[in-house]
């Protein structure tokens, strides 16, 4: 196993259990439900601990495919840069998603202001993963490229006014 195929394996589950951690969460905030917000906290930890994962695969990964064709260093750069923001944010929350078990546990007055930062840290890193997954999936698939949808768009647009002048 390479250095690229560990990023494929471990790349997804910082996403993944991201999204999944942010639902179990609201979930919990919604029912008032500790075991469910400790569910939810418990597993931005293991999102975080992912990321560190991606991050340590990534240049291994980064240097096998970066001098492919169709590839280059500026989608990878581009990719990096929002992985690198993906994983801080991820970090803060794992370690308030701590704080949160912590005071949970003891029944601490801050409990409640911990689970609405780590609340609004899960939705940020939420929208960064989105970006970190969709520059990521561009990187080896580049029919989800902007340039390749906007190519597919404009070569629709001419088979159909050639069909339409065709008919006339």
């Amino acid at each position: 196993m390479n250095d690229a195929h560990l990023h494929l394996v471990v790349n997804h589950f910082p996403i993944i259990v991201t999204f999944l951690g942010l639902g179990i969460l609201v979930v919990g905030m919604f029912l008032k439900n500790n075991s469910v917000k400790n569910t939810a906290y418990v597993l931005f930890v293991v999102a975080a601990i992912f990321a560190l994962a991606s991050m340590a695969t990534g240049d291994g990964a980064e240097e096998m495919v970066e001098d492919m064709p169709s590839i280059g260093k500026k989608i990878i750069h581009e990719h990096e840069e929002l992985a690198e923001k993906l994983t801080l944010v991820l970090y803060a929350t794992g370690l308030f998603s701590l704080l949160s078990l912590y005071t949970s546990f003891k029944k601490n007055k801050f409990a409640k202001i911990l689970s609405y930062s780590t609340l609004l840290l899960a939705f940020a890193a939420s929208f960064l993963a989105v970006g970190v997954g969709n520059s990521g999936g561009e990187i080896r698939h580049t029919e989800i490229r902007a340039e390749s949808t906007n190519a597919i768009i404009n070569d629709t647009n001419a088979v159909k006014s050639q069909n339409s002048e065709e008919e006339e």
